[in-house]
């Protein structure tokens, strides 16, 4: 990557050793657009805090629990299915791929894929994309486990990294978006992520995409309101990182962590629920927020889909599908598919 590059894109690089290397755009850029975000979506009348910041170092903790949490399906099933992946998917690469991942957070399903790559290549070379600090840390202890992995991480949005990763190089890319985050954009924002994958990929290119399947409403809503009362903690913990970070005065104990499933439109929905009339100052933000007792602040949603919708999807995106693997009882779906 050229020092032009990486100075056009705003990033500064660190360089950790050997092995490692990572790449974060300049803290003035990443406040500002914090700041500037958060007084758009709040400054309105349906207000809503976008998901992607969630996941501060503490935010990223909490979602490693929810992970473990017995009412959260979606990691173990899709671990499951990436654990049987590992006799077919070398089918479709060869020695000369790269491991990109968005959303890498504490890369644990990423080791089954890194183990699939580590029987095909003497030195595997990996791309973590995630928003959170936690990149550095998990790529340190990958670096422990694996004598082989050279790392490159990407501290920025998925957007951010997209555009970094299309300037890098011309080595061919396996890009894997795990988990069920595409479900957090709305359709109009999905359809455009894709895209933006698309157009950043090269034609040997390869995408493998997780994403969460429409089932019983009992199981759906009960992943996302966990008995133990982790993902209300992870809920909550965005008003915090805005405390923190943009000099705000939320007091956490007037919000309550609300989701239901709306089945019309196929999805989970996560709300802070204001427990009463109050006003908070976000300092950095410049914005004076009323809120009334029991108006909601919209976090997250997390879309489900059925079958026939993830191949319309990825076929009206500019993808060809190469192979869908699901699990016994249909609860996700692992897809691979690369440029038509």
């Amino acid at each position: 990557m050229s020092n032009t590059i990486q100075k056009d894109l705003n990033y500064k690089k660190f360089v950790i050793d050997s092995k490692l290397q990572y790449f974060k755009p300049h803290a003035s850029k990443i406040e500002k657009t914090f700041a500037e975000e958060i007084y758009s979506s709040l400054n309105r009348n349906s207000k809503f805090i976008t998901p992607k910041f969630f996941y501060d170092k503490k935010g990223s903790d909490l979602f490693e629990q929810i992970c473990t949490l017995p009412e959260y399906y979606p990691t173990r099933t899709e671990i499951a299915i990436l654990k049987s992946l590992q006799t077919e998917l070398p089918m479709y690469l060869d020695d000369t791929f790269r491991l990109v991942e968005l959303g890498s957070g504490a890369s644990v399903k990423t080791r089954i894929i890194l183990d699939i790559f580590a029987t095909m290549q003497a030195s595997v070379e990996y791309i973590p994309i995630d928003i959170s600090e936690i990149l550095a840390e998990s790529s340190e202890q990958l670096l422990k486990d694996y004598d082989n992995l050279h790392i490159t991480g990407i501290i920025d949005t998925y957007e951010g990294g997209l555009e970094f990763l299309e300037n890098y190089d011309d080595k061919k890319n396996l890009i894997i978006f795990l988990g069920s985050s595409f479900g957090n954009f709305s359709p109009n924002e999905g359809k455009s992520f894709l895209q933006k994958i698309n157009s950043t990929m090269k034609p040997n290119d390869l995408f493998l995409i997780g994403l969460d399947l429409v089932k019983e409403t009992h199981i759906l809503e009960s992943a996302y309101d966990d008995s133990q009362g982790i993902t209300a903690q992870f809920n909550l913990n965005v008003l915090s990182r805005i405390n923190d970070e943009l000099e705000a005065n939320f007091d956490l104990n007037n919000f309550s962590h609300y989701s239901t499933y709306n089945e019309e439109y196929q999805r989970v929905e996560m709300y802070l629920k204001s427990l009463t009339s109050q006003s908070v100052v976000v300092s950095k933000s410049n914005l004076l927020l009323h809120l009334e007792k029991n108006e909601l602040i919209h976090t997250e949603h997390s879309h489900k889909f059925n079958l026939s919708q993830v191949r319309n999807l990825l076929a009206s995106t500019g993808f060809k599908i190469h192979h869908v693997w699901l699990d016994d009882k249909k609860h996700f779906s692992l897809t691979l598919a690369s440029k038509n």
